[in-house]
């Protein structure tokens, strides 16, 4: 089986600031180190997995097919596989405005 390397772009790592930084306070810092862990474990499985994803419905829709992504309810880890290895681009909460968020970070 191939491995991949995973690597986070700058705007994927500042998500997952992000997201650590709103639960933390709104929930609980376990609750806020778990979902790290979660979303830790989905990227670093990419590394044997990188195809286990699918093209986002979002960017399907206009034709760009070469993102994938997978999901740790409601957050969705979006990437591309180019050669040996896998770049995470967003790690976001699902319920956001996606089309505008995407249009943004990949599609500029």
């Amino acid at each position: 089986m191939k491995s991949y390397r995973v690597r986070l772009a700058e705007d994927a790592e500042q998500d997952v600031i992000d997201i650590y930084r709103y639960i933390a306070p709104h929930d609980s810092v376990e609750n806020a180190d778990y979902v790290l862990d979660q979303l830790e474990s989905l990227c670093s499985r990419l590394a044997k997995l990188s195809q286990r994803g699918h093209v986002p419905p979002e960017l399907d829709r206009i034709g760009v097919t070469n993102y994938l992504e997978v999901n740790f309810k409601p957050y969705r880890v979006i990437y591309e596989v180019i050669r040996r290895d896998v770049f995470v681009h967003c790690i976001v909460e699902g319920r956001r405005d996606m089309p505008s968020l995407l249009e943004r970070r990949l599609i500029r």
